[in-house]
């Protein structure tokens, strides 16, 4: 059914303007004051409230089987949840095991996310190298619509990227149009902490943070940098932890580099403290890699936000609850990583970002949806409100409050890093493809009825070393 929303005010990341929206097979055909439509069509007043493009969480991991276990959260349940925060698209990740091919992968994922109920993406990961991922990545993107590929650094004798696997598939992804990402940690170096800790007889939650400090994130970025650097490919770094990694971001695009950075909502309002609680199960509960950091970090964090060198924000959504964390009840690398927040990360940006004016409403937006939609290539189909867009959008009352409790919040785990917090501003409809998803407290969903969504290869540029070689030497660059 169509669907028009009045009395709103529609704010984009660029501009707000008092509208009505009108949205018809899945798209928003008409923007304007007093619209004429067809009666049979629904009504949604929004009078005072905000019209704002839904939410594009970059970072989650729906169903991921990682560290012995598999997530709770399923594709139905997350997006569920999702949207009941305003989250309309996901970008989920496809992990191939050590040896497994990207395409055996990559179908696995797409047969679990059937089940979702709102739109949906995929960045695959590299594990491992030889000549058949060469080529499925080449399928990937040329015929699944996949133009980003994620590198963990971290996770040795697992999934761990070494520098020979980055180089081939940076260089790869060159030829493609496609983005690469990573996972900055030094690998090796939270191995040997790792052990080390564990010598010395330091086994809870509170060794997390010891074996993964910050040098092992600045490290690691500027490694995947400087690779980036040499072979000429986009560069996105996710889950920013620290000033240490936001330093090198920062000096890479002031050199001209295009290099990105996402920060989760978590990073920027959770520190380190929650390690020292003697409570395993609340410390476990918290344990993800990076983890959380000291107050400096998150205030270093916030200004990368505000300046616009950091340019996204996500969850890295991982549902594992207190049954599963116990697994390391005695050894804290085996306490499987991660924690929730993909329907909490917009209440909470709002209400420490725009609500303590660190953001303006458009930054909200931009840091919500927009970059996120241009980075990936995918905007202005997402990430905007304008006439031809896919009809994604939350209705904001910025007058709204609510306590976040795991007892009332929609994602499958049993418990919530921001627990007890309240928060100011929040939607009260959500509309995914143009269909009414979550209304006044209410999900309005099924599964099976989510949107798989392409993003096209960007256009092809040559690498660094291809600019080198014709600098040097007449070549002709043939792909």
């Amino acid at each position: 059914m169509a669907i028009i929303i009045r009395g709103g005010t529609i704010v984009n990341a660029d501009q707000t303007i008092k509208a009505d929206v009108y949205c018809d097979e899945g798209k928003i055909k008409a923007i304007g004051l007093d619209l004429d439509v067809p009666s049979k069509t629904e009504v949604i007043d929004a009078s005072g409230q905000l019209l704002m493009p839904g939410g594009i969480d970059p970072h989650t991991h729906m169903q991921l089987p990682f560290m012995g276990t598999v997530a709770t959260e399923d594709f139905f349940t997350g997006t569920a949840a999702g949207l009941a925060g305003g989250t309309t698209t996901i970008i989920d990740f496809v992990i191939p095991n050590p040896q497994q091919g990207l395409m055996d992968a990559y179908k696995m994922w797409r047969e679990w996310s059937e089940k979702s109920c709102s739109n949906y993406s995929f960045h695959v990961a590299v594990t491992w190298w030889d000549d058949s991922v060469h080529k499925d990545m080449g399928t990937l993107v040329r015929e699944e619509g996949v133009n980003s590929f994620k590198h963990f650094m971290a996770y040795k004798n697992a999934i761990m990227a070494d520098d020979e696997v980055l180089y081939n598939s940076f260089s790869r992804a060159v030829d493609l149009g496609a983005i690469v990402t990573a996972h900055a940690e030094n690998g090796e170096m939270v191995y040997q902490l790792q052990r080390k800790l564990l010598e010395m007889g330091m086994t809870g939650p509170e060794a997390h943070p010891l074996s993964r400090p910050p040098a092992a994130e600045g490290e690691a970025a500027n490694r995947a940098i400087r690779l980036a650097e040499v072979i000429g490919v986009p560069l996105y770094l996710v889950h920013v932890s620290t000033k240490d990694g936001l330093d090198e971001i920062i000096r890479a695009r002031n050199a001209g580099q295009r290099v990105y950075g996402e920060v989760l909502a978590g990073h920027l309002l959770v520190d380190e403290s929650v390690y020292q609680n003697p409570d395993f199960e609340f410390a476990a509960a918290h344990v993800m890699s990076p983890p959380f950091r000291a107050p400096e970090h998150q205030d270093a964090l916030w200004k990368g936000l505000q300046s616009g060198n950091l340019q996204t924000t996500a969850t890295d959504h991982c549902c594992f609850c207190a049954d599963q964390k116990a697994a390391g009840k005695d050894d804290f690398t085996l306490i499987p990583n991660g924690t929730a927040g993909v329907e909490d990360r917009m209440t909470m940006l709002w209400t420490h970002g725009v609500g303590t004016g660190r953001l303006t409403p458009q930054e909200f937006v931009a840091v919500t949806s927009t970059n996120t939609a241009k980075i990936f290539n995918i905007h202005p189909r997402k990430g905007v409100i304008q006439v031809g867009a896919d009809a994604d959008i939350v209705i904001w009352d910025t007058e709204a409050t609510k306590t976040i409790s795991k007892d009332t919040h929609h994602q499958n785990i049993d418990f919530n890093i921001f627990e007890g917090r309240n928060v100011k501003g929040l939607p009260t409809n959500t509309i995914c493809n143009g269909e009414l998803k979550y209304a006044d407290g209410e999900l309005r969903v099924k599964a099976n009825t989510g949107t798989y969504i392409k993003r096209p290869a960007f256009p092809s540029i040559f690498g660094a070393l291809d600019k080198i070689a014709v600098k040097n030497k007449p070549v002709k660059v043939v792909r």
